[in-house]
């Protein structure tokens, strides 16, 4: 309960006494031919990755926002070349679909080339840490989650307003101006080369929240290092027999716990577990055990706000808001695996 434990840097970030990853990554020159194969490309990504390690951990030894000139081509602009020849053979997520979507060719998720949002403003909902916090809400969705309070954006990727990256870098400018403590990218993964063009033109120093359910493909995953601040990472199922029968994924454990890894050793992490009703054995207890057991330090926000949307009704396990005993047992669960940054 209380402060925040383990985002440290984050809000070093939020305050201005940091400079957020991004504007790190902007400030490493990167000689690159993008017409080069991708493997050619990921060589001299993987080796210029180094180079941002380096004057990370100089950066925060000294503890100050130092002025980094921007390199012109960058880091930064390396990753936005392979995300886009990703776009051609899309494995965005963990499905890997592999159709390329700017031949117009569409996956699971039906999304093309150009990104849609739904809207944008200051959340005042989310977690305190990050309140304001300017959030920006993309259409469609990697997922089909039944009880999707969302569902009338994320089954409708159509929707919503071209994400003109020069455009949204401006309102988020304002919008810091406003008072955002960070710029918070919601159902990003299908949408994560809109996000790097984005985040790109963004003249202000602010964190990078990447808001999803971290079923991001390996390949994203190295492409948001030295990107992404904090992953608000949604933790959902503890089997990928609940993952498959309510949200139509398969292989889910596998591919959450890895990006929940690989982004704890690469960024500081909010986990969100949504309690769902008769879910507390066979997912809440695993998630808080694994979690305690593998990236202890974490925020950890247990949230009881289920209620049966969407589709719902046709499970009658889940067409229920949570009891308060679950409740009481989803807090005993938490306080057993032995978390130390709980949010309730």
């Amino acid at each position: 309960m209380g402060d925040p434990k383990f985002l440290n840097r984050y809000l070093k970030v939020e305050r201005d006494e940091l400079p957020a990853r991004f504007r790190i990554t902007k400030s490493i020159p990167v000689d690159f031919d993008s017409s080069a194969s991708v493997e050619d490309l990921w060589e001299v990504h993987d080796r210029e990755m180094g180079k941002f390690r380096e004057l990370l951990e100089s950066i925060d030894s000294k503890g100050k926002n130092i002025g980094l000139p921007e390199a012109t081509p960058s880091l930064l602009d390396l990753k936005i070349a392979i995300v886009e020849r990703i776009l051609e053979n899309c494995h965005m997520c963990e499905r890997r679909c592999g159709v390329n979507r700017r031949a117009g060719e569409k996956g699971f998720c039906r999304l093309l080339e150009t990104s849609r949002y739904a809207s944008e403003f200051l959340h005042m909902g989310e977690e305190p840490e990050l309140v304001p916090s300017h959030t920006i809400f993309f259409t469609g969705c990697v997922f089909a989650c039944v009880y999707c309070q969302n569902w009338d954006i994320s089954t409708r990727p159509e929707s919503g307003t071209d994400a003109d990256p020069d455009n949204l870098a401006t309102i988020i400018k304002r919008r810091r101006h406003e008072g955002s403590r960070n710029v918070n990218f919601v159902t990003p993964t299908p949408h994560a080369h809109s996000v790097l063009k984005i985040i790109n033109r963004v003249p202000v120093n602010i964190p990078m929240v990447w808001n999803s359910n971290m079923y991001h493909s390996r390949e994203v995953a190295k492409l948001l290092e030295g990107v992404i601040d904090v992953y608000l990472a949604d933790f959902k199922y503890g089997n990928d027999e609940c993952a498959r029968k309510y949200s139509k994924v398969k292989d889910y454990l596998s591919a959450v716990k890895r990006d929940h890894e690989i982004a704890y050793q690469n960024a500081e992490i909010i986990v969100r577990h949504l309690v769902l009703p008769d879910h507390l054995e066979c997912c809440t207890k695993p998630i808080a055990k694994w979690i305690a057991d593998h990236i202890p330090e974490v925020r950890f926000n247990l949230m009881f706000q289920y209620t049966p949307y969407y589709r719902a009704s046709k499970y009658p396990e889940i067409d229920r808001r949570l009891t308060s005993d679950e409740k009481r047992r989803a807090i005993e669960i938490v306080e057993e695996a032995g978390l130390e940054d709980v949010l309730i």
